[in-house]
């Protein structure tokens, strides 16, 4: 028996388009900017609507974006330093990382 709390159900889109993950929260509309090189997502940039401070709503998005990347076997790169801040706070999304990089 695993210790792993279910992930909250979010609404997300992943608009191929604009190269992002998309979910919307009543401030407007919650994005990961993200680029794909030779199966590594590289989380590039978290675009939130003015004034949105809601840190738990961004993890949860966070949780899913890995959740999809486990799935679809994906090695996950932060380059945005609240990705970064993410991976620590969440140590069992490590295994994501590709080898050689430590957060």
């Amino acid at each position: 028996m695993t210790n792993m709390e279910p992930t909250e159900t979010m609404e997300i889109k992943d608009n191929t388009f604009a190269r992002q993950f998309e979910t919307v929260v009543p401030e407007g509309l919650l994005s990961v900017e993200y680029s794909f090189q030779e199966k590594k997502i590289f989380l590039t940039k978290i675009n939130t609507p003015e004034n949105f401070e809601n840190q738990p709503v961004i993890d949860t998005l966070l949780k899913n974006i890995m959740e999809l990347s486990t799935e679809k076997k994906f090695r996950v790169v932060p380059i945005h330093p609240k990705i970064a801040t993410f991976f620590k706070k969440n140590p069992k999304y490590k295994d994501l990382l590709p080898p050689g990089i430590r957060i």
